[in-house]
C-alpha cells in the first residue's frame, strides 16, 4: 500500500524537448504531475515533489532521488549567479534527459527563458551545431572534442562557459582544453544535490560543503527531498543535515579538491592501491589514451588490479606495468590488460567497472 502522503502523480517524461520543457514548467508549478527520468518505476510521490531521477552509480541498487521544485529553483538559480547568465541567453543540450544534468539544462533554460538547443543527435548531423551561450558535458565528451570532433570541439569553443562534470576530470584535461581556448567550469554534484552544487571547487550559493570522516558532506538549498523507493536509505545518508557522499576530499586553498571515491581503494595481497591513482598516472603519462582500472576477486589475492584500455595503441604491457609500479609501487602491477574498442559507460561518462569486472571473469 502506497504512502498516503504520496498523492501527486508522477509519470515518465517525455523524450521530446518542446513538449517535455511544457511538461517541466508545469510539474514545477504544481499544475501537472511530477515527471520521472530514468528507469523510475513509482507512480506517485509526495505534493513537494517535482522531479525524480533514477541514480546510474557504478555498483549498488539504483535509487529514485525526488526533487522539490525549491531545490532544482535554487540550483538553477545559483548557477546562472555564479556564470553571470542573463535573461535570453541560451544553453545547448548535448547530455541525455535520464540524467539530472540534461534535466538541470531544461530547468535552467526555463529560467532564462528560452528553449534548450537540442545538440544530442549532433554527433548524427554535425551541421546541426548551433551557438550556445553554455553547455555542459562529461569529460568523455571533451577528451573527444579535444581528439578530432572538430565540430564540438568549435561548439565549446564559442560557449561563454562550459561545465565539466559526472565524472572525475583529469588535470591534463583540464589544461589542454583552456589551452585550447575552451572556458571550462569543473563541477561537482550528483542527483542527490540537483546536480553540480561545487564549481571550481567552490560552493554554488545556498550550498555548504564539509569533510566528514575523510567522505564530502553537502547541505543546502539544492538537497534532494529522500530517495523515493528508500527512505531508509536517505535517512542513513543524512548525518546532522548533511548529505554524506561516497567521495572522499579535502580542501586545499580553501577550495574542494576531489580525492576519489571511498570504495575506490582496493586490497590486494594485503596492500592498498587506490584505481583512481593508477588511471590518473597512465592518462598523464599517456596522452590522448583512455585508461579504466578496476578489480577482479581472486582466491589468492583477495583482489587482482586489472586494466582496461580504449583504442588500438601500440603501448605495451610492460609498458604500464613499469610506470606503474615506479611511480605508485609493485602493488599496482596489473595482472591483467583488456585492449576494448571504447570503455564501457554507466550514467554520463562513469567507467562501469561491474560490467569491466564481467568482462574479465569471463575470460
Amino acid at each position: 500500500m502506497e504512502n498516503s502522503s504520496q498523492r501527486r502523480p508522477l509519470k515518465p517524461a517525455s523524450n521530446d524537448l518542446p513538449a517535455l520543457m511544457v511538461e517541466l514548467a508545469k510539474a514545477l508549478t504544481g499544475d501537472g504531475p511530477a515527471l520521472g527520468f530514468g528507469g523510475v518505476k513509482s507512480t506517485h510521490v509526495a505534493e513537494q515533489i517535482a522531479v525524480v531521477t533514477a541514480t546510474t552509480g557504478s555498483t549498488g541498487k539504483p535509487k529514485e532521488v525526488g526533487l522539490s521544485t525549491s531545490a532544482l529553483l535554487s540550483s538553477a538559480r545559483a548557477s546562472h549567479s555564479y556564470l553571470g547568465a542573463a535573461f535570453g541567453q541560451t544553453w545547448s543540450l548535448l547530455l541525455p534527459l535520464t540524467h539530472i544534468a540534461g534535466v538541470n539544462v531544461m530547468v535552467r533554460s526555463l529560467e532564462l527563458g528560452t528553449m534548450p538547443i537540442d545538440l544530442r543527435d549532433s554527433l548524427a548531423h554535425a551541421k546541426a551545431y548551433r551557438k550556445a551561450d553554455f553547455t555542459a558535458i562529461v569529460p568523455t565528451q571533451l577528451f573527444r572534442a579535444l581528439n578530432g570532433e572538430t565540430e564540438l570541439f568549435e561548439h565549446l569553443k564559442n560557449c561563454r562557459a562550459v561545465l565539466v562534470g559526472g565524472a572525475a576530470l583529469t588535470p591534463t584535461l583540464a589544461t589542454r582544453a583552456k589551452e585550447s581556448g575552451i572556458n571550462i567550469v569543473q563541477t561537482y554534484g550528483m542527483s542527490e544535490t540537483s546536480g553540480g552544487c561545487i564549481y571550481n571547487g567552490e560552493p554554488l550559493s545556498g550550498v555548504e560543503v564539509r569533510i566528514i570522516g575523510g567522505a564530502i558532506a553537502i547541505k543546502g538549498s539544492t538537497l534532494a527531498t529522500t530517495y523515493i523507493n528508500d527512505e531508509r536509505g536517505w535517512e542513513e545518508s543524512i548525518e546532522d543535515g548533511w548529505f554524506v557522499t561516497s567521495d572522499h576530499g579535502n580542501f586545499v586553498d580553501g577550495k574542494l579538491q576531489i580525492l576519489g571515491r571511498v570504495d575506490d581503494v582496493i586490497v590486494s595481497g594485503g596492500e592498498k592501491v587506490a584505481l583512481n591513482a593508477v588511471e590518473e598516472t597512465l592518462k598523464l603519462h599517456f596522452m590522448g589514451v583512455e585508461f579504466a582500472a578496476f578489480a577482479v576477486p581472486d582466491q589468492e589475492w583477495g583482489s587482482t588490479l586489472h586494466v582496461a584500455i580504449a583504442a588500438n595503441v601500440s603501448i605495451s604491457d610492460a609498458e604500464i606495468s613499469s610506470l606503474l609500479a615506479q611511480i605508485l609501487g609493485d602493488v599496482a602491477k596489473p595482472k591483467g590488460f583488456h585492449r576494448l574498442s571504447e570503455l564501457p559507460l554507466v550514467g554520463i561518462g562513469k567507467i562501469d567497472r561491474n560490467a569491466l569486472i564481467q568482462l574479465a571473469l569471463k575470460g
